[in-house]
């Protein structure tokens, strides 16, 4: 088992290490792993877990028991039983596949995309139907709530089949050329694909419509990246409702850890809810990677965290422990710009591993007083902490500058006592992060001019002054030793007559503190008093806007009294007026009528109408006459 680490993050490779071939007997392989120290040492999770030349996709059933694996030659995928920890089954395609989909929660329904543009359903039994989508495809997708399948590839169509019904249905028109990959939201079913242009597009798959639309290579491409390309969005996965993660062709994001193993990989598939990677690459043989800092073991080999334990208890030395990673700035900086693509250097990732002799000789050279430094640093960082650990009495904070000095006090005392290993230690508030804005934000200073602080004021002293004298005593019996006696020449009584001597000191500055403060709203409101006998009112004019009538101050008045009362005055004034008509229905409920009040410009519309009603009529009545006599008129001729 080979470990290496990056950022800090341990990966443990579970694949690495001598593989026998299938035709040798058993007897033979016994033979090799007695005298072989690496095929003695490697660790074989699962039986035969290759392929016959290259691995192309692997994914896991969604129950965890299974996974499976497509390869070639002969294009083929196989089965593997995680319980039985063998191979279950194997079966051969007439084609290579580029990806495939397990519907079901084991192997009993899976659906493969085939690179001829076939696709292929396998039931339990094995090939089950077969049919063909009009462009080449590179990924799809399965909506659970619909049976639709979409499918995405080398066009700016999104074609979809219904399992149910057996058919094509209408595709869905992108404002992309080509779509690289596709994924379906399993909590509100929301579809999203990843286009060739850096684009993201997600539609809402019961309307059929585009509901939004994220540029991925606009917002990933900034002043410090160097890229060759425009990025194409070459992954796409959702995790949960709100997050999704995205991946592009040029490689940009915070890199958490990477694996860089002999062979280029083809795919990738985290075990569910574990730490453990499976990866499909241009060799026979399948990679299995553990990295627990993503999470357990799978419970089929949970004995790999036991094992990994035992490995960080006894350290070995990692796969980059003898090299050094810098990047192209660092190599500016020491003068080693001329060793790119020399044998000394080895390209990775965004920068390069160098030998760490070489690194520490390098930079010795270029700076020869760099230990010096590196101890002074040392030490001055050793000097802050214990400043830091030291009560500060010059520097008073700008805020509370009274209660910091308080806290300071209480501080030493608590640090002079001799009995300070009995007694229980508290958290100092001003070296406390939690408190630190009351020494800082001015919206904290103490009011020492409030009633309330004056009220508390001499309960506070009074605490801090018992709080001293239980101090001085509990030294006083440390020193003694004596547990159950009373402290010699003072008996008991005379404690309890002192004690009742301070609280009537207490309260007697209680009270002192309440006469003053009654003494100061006493002067306050005859100076409120003074002050308005001396203002004189003046008049005031308000300006009638056009269509509005004045009213008198007196209605207002009225309305305000009238707001006041409770509601069974307010229907008895309103009965009384004529306002209101209270009547008894036959069910022996209870009927209101209201009237509404009219005002000025109401009632003279409704005057100028009844005038022009009137006005109407008798013109009705002019024209009748009038038409009477015309009549009269012909008849007679």
């Amino acid at each position: 088992m080979q470990v290496s680490s990056l950022n800090e993050v341990k990966i443990y490779s579970l694949s690495c290490g001598k593989s026998l071939p299938e035709w040798l007997s058993d007897r033979k392989k016994r033979a090799l792993q007695k005298k072989d120290v690496d095929v003695r040492r490697r660790i074989e999770l699962i039986q035969d877990f290759e392929m016959p030349t290259v691995c192309t996709t692997i994914k896991v059933s969604k129950d965890g028991q299974y996974i499976l694996a497509t390869g070639t030659y002969k294009p083929r995928v196989r089965c593997y039983d995680t319980y039985q920890l063998s191979l279950k089954f194997e079966r051969c395609l007439d084609s290579e596949v580029v990806t495939f989909e397990t519907l079901s929660d084991d192997y009993s329904k899976i659906v493969f995309l085939h690179n001829d543009r076939y696709i292929e359903f396998h039931s339990q039994s094995g090939f089950y139907y077969k049919t063909r989508i009009p462009k080449f495809g590179r990924d799809f997708s399965y909506h659970y709530p619909s049976c639709d399948l979409y499918f995405v590839g080398a066009s700016s169509e999104v074609y979809r089949l219904n399992l149910e019904q057996g058919r094509y249905l209408n595709p869905l028109q992108t404002d992309a050329a080509e779509n690289n990959v596709c994924d379906i939201n399993s909590v509100h079913g929301l579809f999203a694909t990843g286009t060739i242009e850096g684009r993201v597009e997600c539609w809402d798959p019961r309307t059929r419509s585009r509901v939004g639309l994220l540029d991925c290579a606009l917002s990933s491409v900034t002043a410090d990246s160097e890229i060759n390309s425009l990025p194409t969005i070459s992954a796409l996965k959702f995790n949960g409702a709100l997050t999704m993660a995205v991946g592009t062709s040029t490689g940009q994001g915070k890199i958490f850890t990477s694996l860089e193993p002999e062979h280029d990989i083809n795919d990738v598939c985290l075990y569910p809810n574990s730490g453990m990677l499976l990866t499909a690459s241009e060799t026979p043989k399948m990679g299995i990677y553990y990295i627990p800092v993503l999470g357990p073991a799978p419970r089929w080999c949970s004995f790999l965290d036991n094992l990994t334990e035992e490995l960080e208890e006894n350290p070995e030395s990692t796969v980059y422990d003898d090299y050094k990673f810098v990047t192209k700035k660092d190599l500016e900086n020491l003068g080693l710009t001329h060793l790119i693509g020399s044998p000394f250097l080895r390209a990775y990732m965004h920068g390069f591993f160098m030998d760490i002799r070489l690194y520490h000789k390098v930079k010795l050279m270029v700076n020869p007083f760099a230990y010096e430094e590196y101890r002074k640093d040392r030490i001055r960082q050793k000097i802050a902490e214990t400043r830091a650990q030291r009560v500060q009495l010059k520097k008073l904070p700008k805020v509370n500058k009274e209660l910091a000095l308080k806290l300071i006090e209480e501080e030493e005392e608590k640090q002079k006592s001799t009995w300070k290993k009995k007694v229980k230690s508290l958290p100092n508030i001003l070296t406390d992060d939690r408190f630190k804005v009351m020494f800082e934000n001015p919206d904290f200073q103490v009011d020492e001019e409030s009633e309330e602080f004056r009220l508390l004021n001499p309960l506070v002293s009074k605490m801090s002054e018992k709080r001293k004298k239980k101090l001085r005593l509990l030294e006083q019996e440390h020193h003694e030793k004596e547990e159950e006696e009373e402290p010699e020449g003072k008996p008991s009584d005379a404690e309890s007559s002192e004690s009742s001597d301070d609280e009537k000191d207490w309260v007697e500055e209680v009270r002192k503190q309440r006469r003053l403060l009654q003494q100061e709203e006493r002067a306050k409101r005859q100076e409120r008093l003074r002050e308005d006998q001396q203002t004189v009112l003046k008049p005031q004019f308000y300006e009638i806007k056009a269509g509005e009538e004045f009213r008198s101050f007196k209605d207002s008045a009225t309305k305000q009294k009238l707001a006041n009362k409770t509601l069974e005055d307010r229907l008895k004034l309103e009965a009384k007026n004529g306002t209101l008509n209270v009547s008894d229905t036959t069910v022996g409920s209870k009927q209101l009528t209201f009237t509404l009040k009219r005002s000025e410009q109401q009632k003279k519309q409704q005057e100028a109408e009844k005038r022009h009603r009137q006005e109407r009529r008798a013109l009705r009545r002019s024209a009748g006459h009038l038409r009477s006599r015309h009549r009269r008129g012909r008849s007679f001729h």
